[in-house]
């Protein structure tokens, strides 16, 4: 079976070749800056607190509320923070700010709030 030709690193001036979008040396940076920008408060849900506190909040609210408004049964699968912490810890473990969603509610939600794939305060509407 033919392999599939190498081309350019995507990275802006850089003339080595790869199979993947980057070099090794600029695919690192690049993971290393989408850690940083897109996962600031991951050590929060990385906690083993919060695993056992997520999995708690399912077992009693095992119903999307969104669907559940409108009259559809769906499991959730996520625990969503109605108003979004951005770091502040207090308001991340506040269990009154917690909502059991769905995936794709939740993604809905989240595309809302945050604008999509990162550009914040760039809302779309179809």
């Amino acid at each position: 079976m033919p392999v599939k030709p190498k081309r350019p690193c995507s990275y802006p001036g850089c003339p080595e070749l790869t199979c993947d979008r980057y070099c090794e040396k600029h695919q690192k940076e690049i993971n290393k800056t989408y850690n940083k920008n897109c996962r600031p408060y991951g050590y929060l849900y990385n906690s083993s607190r919060w695993r056992r506190l997520r999995k708690q909040f399912l077992h009693k609210h095992p119903l999307c509320e969104e669907c559940k408004r409108k009259g559809i049964v769906t499991a959730a699968t996520v625990v969503d923070h109605i108003k979004p912490h951005q770091g502040d810890e207090r308001l991340f473990w506040d269990e009154s700010n917690w909502q059991s969603l769905c995936k794709s509610c939740h993604d809905r939600k989240t595309a809302k709030e945050d604008g999509r794939w990162g550009r914040k305060g760039r809302v779309y509407s179809y």
